[in-house]
Parts: structure tokens; sequence; C-alpha cells
């Protein structure tokens, strides 16, 4: 898969973040989408291949699989990466709007097209909200579908055509457990510096409405 086009969305939204959403930007792209690309993909690249059961019944490893992996870690990682960077195209389609719209009547509208302000703030609230949301939604997903963030060695298998209760094992367990951590951990990060960054443009906004109150009170 080629990642080329998420590298460059988050590389046209570095320049209209703020200091956090830089932070975001850096922790994305070096310690998810590299790790992604370089190790993790790797990793799972056979993990059908490597899965082995104890018995030889024709469809019970595949069953048996299906049951443990409904879904590979490695895509639904590649869907959540993709899915929590698309929101940022909100905040470059709204700059391009003004870019537009400045061009269209031939003067100059805004003071810059990439501050954030007005509606360009609302959105890239929006951005940080459905960012944020994702991540959650994709953390409990994990969960649920794998019963916790864990990679067993030996699992037991009993569903059809399986003949009686068979064992199972998971190539590699150790180092996929030290990899799903990892970017477990990246992915709570992310939340975190979506939350800050939210709270900051939220009082940032509030003390700039006061001020201007204020100022006006004094005039």
């Amino acid at each position: 898969m080629s990642w080329a086009f998420l590298r460059d969305l988050l590389s046209g939204v570095n320049k209209y973040s703020t200091g956090i959403g830089r932070i975001w930007v850096a922790v994305v792209f070096m310690f998810r989408l590299l790790v992604y690309v370089a190790a993790a993909e790797n990793i799972w690249k056979h993990e059908h291949d490597e899965f082995e059961c104890n018995i030889k019944q024709p469809g019970c490893e595949n069953a048996c699989f299906d049951h443990f992996f409904p879904v590979s870690h490695i895509r639904l990682w590649a869907l959540q990466l993709i899915m929590v960077s698309t929101p940022s195209l909100l905040v470059v389609f709204h700059v391009a709007y003004r870019e537009n719209r400045e061009k269209h009547h031939n003067q100059k509208l805004y003071r810059n097209p990439g501050k954030i302000d007005g509606g360009l703030l609302c959105t890239y609230l929006i951005s940080l909200i459905l960012k944020t949301g994702l991540e959650i939604v994709f953390l409990i997903l994990f969960y649920k579908l794998y019963n916790g963030f864990k990679i067993p060695r030996l699992v037991k298998c009993d569903i059809k055509p399986c003949p009686n209760t068979v064992d199972c094992y998971i190539s590699k367990p150790t180092e996929k457990m030290i990899f799903l951590y990892f970017l477990v951990a990246t992915s709570c990060l992310c939340i975190i510096l979506n939350l800050s960054e939210l709270s900051y443009l939220i009082f940032k906004y509030f003390i700039k409405c006061y001020l201007k109150r204020h100022v006006k009170k004094q005039q």
C-alpha cells in the first residue's frame, strides 16, 4: 500500500496547525505511519500462513483463524490511521475555500486565510472532535474484537468443522504484543494531544471574547 497521500495530507495540515497540532502530526507521522510501514506491516504479513493448529482436519484451521481474528490487526490499524487523519481534510478544504474566495472577489478578504479564527476555528474544532471520537471508537473496537489488548500464545478452538477442541498456535506472539502496546499507547497519546488542543483553542477563544468585551466597556 502506498502511503504518499497520507504523508502529503499531514504535511498540508501542519501548515495550519497550532503548536500542539504540529506535535500530533509528528506523532502520527513518525510513531504511527513510519512504524506501521517499516515494521508492523511485515510482522503480520504472513499471520494466516503461520497460524497452526494440532489437527489437519480440512477447514478447521481456517475456521479457527477467522474466529479469533475476524479482522486482521494490521488492516484495522491501517483503517484507523486513515480515518483519524481524514478529518484534517476539513481544515485544508476550508483554507482552500478562503483562498479561492479571495481570488474570485479579487481582493483581500482575510488577514491570513490559514489563521484559525471565525469559521475556520469551528471547522478546526469539529476536526479535533472527530479525530478524538474515531480514536476512541477504534480502541473500543480493538478491545471488543480481540477480548482485550493481548495476543495469547495458544488458543483453544472447538468450532465446526473441527471434530473436537484443538490447540492453535499464534506466530511471534511476544513481538506482536510489543507492537500492539506501542500502537495503543500512541493512539492514547494522540487522544490526549487532541483534547489538549481542543481545550487550548476553546480557552483562547473565551479569553479573546472576554478581552473584546472589556475593551468595549472601557471605551
